[in-house]
């Protein structure tokens, strides 16, 4: 099962545009007061790995809460780490999952994308509760932005045959078709998909060469646009024309 990862980590103003240097980091002495470093850690389950993800896409979210030399506080144990998303549909940061022992984090819910969102981990910081143990103060990590398309299936069976499905409500709505004319993409067709959300069309071949479309499914608030390019061409060796596209 292939895996990807997107990362963030706390927001650190005094690390930025500083080069990184190995440094030996000291364990810390008992008893301090710190805010730690939360991460957090998108893993992306299913096609596409990489962004903007497909509607219903699988992922699971981990991460880690250590002090200010990246080591883990296995001493104090206490505290709770929040996952949480932030969506247009629902614009306030809102816990979706819990982890109550929260040095190394792992949040997996069966989570799957359904619209554009982010997603954070906050940690509820944890006060000592003897004099050998550290103080941790509430933190949070960055934002990690997963755009979303809708659910396209597209396919080309035959020729220059397109058809497919769009999903969830995209019923009697458009899909865009754009021409490659020198440098720019300019308008060819916009077609309708049925009330189930199906569309179906054949694109024009050149008798010589290739001629290049972008086939997209227009995005809004709640999602991205989804887009595929390829081209039409005949062929001397084939009866009909044909098309080869991008998935």
């Amino acid at each position: 099962m292939r895996i990807t990862r997107l990362v963030a980590g706390t927001v650190t103003a005094g690390l930025l545009g500083v080069t990184p240097i190995a440094i030996s980091a000291p364990a810390h002495a008992d008893g301090q007061t710190y805010t730690p470093t939360v991460t957090a850690e998108l893993n992306v389950t299913d096609s596409p790995y990489e962004a903007p993800f497909m509607y219903g896409g699988g992922f699971y979210v981990t991460g880690t809460v250590t002090d200010p030399n990246g080591l883990y506080d296995n001493g104090n144990p206490a505290g709770v780490a929040y996952l949480q998303v932030y969506t247009a549909s629902n614009p306030v940061w809102t816990t979706i999952a819990t982890d109550a022992f929260p040095s190394t984090l792992f949040f997996d819910g069966d989570f799957t994308f359904s619209e554009n969102a982010q997603y954070k981990v906050v940690f509820s910081g944890a006060p000592a509760r003897s004099g050998v143990e550290d103080t941790l103060l509430p933190a949070e990590s960055v934002a990690i932005a997963a755009p979303v398309t809708r659910k396209v299936v597209f396919s080309n069976p035959r020729g220059t045959l397109i058809k497919g499905k769009v999903t969830p409500n995209y019923g009697k709505k458009k899909i865009k078709v754009q021409k490659r004319v020198g440098k720019k993409w300019k308008k060819f067709n916009t077609y309708k998909t049925t009330s189930a959300g199906k569309y179906r069309f054949t694109l024009p071949a050149p008798r010589r060469g290739k001629t290049q479309f972008k086939i997209s499914v227009p995005g809004n608030a709640q999602y991205t646009t989804w887009e595929t390019t390829g081209y039409t061409y005949s062929s001397r060796t084939a009866v009909a024309p044909r098309a080869a596209f991008t998935r």
